[in-house]
């Protein structure tokens, strides 16, 4: 069996992106200006207006930051404010499956810099993530390919599963949103962790599994 995880408030308080733009901002590597008009876009996200990631969308338009930058922040976030946040249940169930010899995998919509230490963290050897465009050395403000939210996500498992021959009835998949019902509508075994109130509402009505986590990790490295 293979586990398919989401990251943002399944695996982590809030999202990666909200951690990495406040270890940015307290770094004075980003400005409150390049934040555009976050907060109007987290109110329509949350009340199921938008169907895009807010913060990712932020990300996205702040072009010409160095890639070793992002990098660097990335490792200082998970340190000083991801790991801390981390689900400890999560982690176990993640450590149980790994135990049992199954595969766990994520699946995000956030950055692959980002979530690289996470993913070290968590003994995960492989992701699917939005990846940053960089020309030169900086980020373009565009991603490669899609960003992997809501349906593209689905196609980028799908895509994966392809290439391994797995069968969909075979994957679980775990996730906190509304965004992601088409891939948990497309695996065998879909798990709602922490639900919005929209996911709430179509795990009951499909009777699929529910799963809260409450306890943060809260260590540092």
């Amino acid at each position: 069996m293979i586990h398919i995880f989401d990251i943002d408030y399944t695996l982590i308080r809030k999202s990666t992106a909200y951690h990495f733009l406040l270890e940015a901002l307290n770094q004075n590597r980003i400005s409150l200006k390049q934040l555009g008009k976050l907060p109007l876009d987290w109110l329509r996200y949350k009340f199921g207006v938008i169907h895009f990631d807010f913060i990712e969308k932020a990300l996205i338009h702040m072009a010409g930051i160095d890639e070793s930058a992002i990098d660097e922040v990335a490792e200082s976030c998970f340190k000083h404010r991801l790991l801390r946040n981390v689900y400890r249940e999560g982690e176990r169930l993640i450590k149980r499956i790994q135990n049992e010899g199954g595969e766990v995998i994520l699946a995000t919509s956030s950055f692959y810099n980002l979530i690289r230490p996470l993913e070290r963290f968590l003994g995960i050897k492989e992701s699917l993530a939005s990846r940053l465009e960089f020309e030169n050395g900086k980020t373009t403000g565009r991603v490669v390919g899609k960003a992997l939210f809501g349906a593209n996500k689905k196609e980028a498992v799908e895509a994966w599963i392809k290439q391994r021959s797995v069968s969909a009835y075979d994957l679980w998949f775990y996730s906190d949103s509304y965004t992601d019902v088409p891939l948990l509508s497309m695996v065998g075994h879909p798990v709602a962790v922490n639900p919005d109130r929209f996911l709430r509402q179509k795990a009951h009505q499909n009777k699929w599994r529910i799963l809260q986590f409450r306890e943060l990790l809260g260590l540092t490295n």
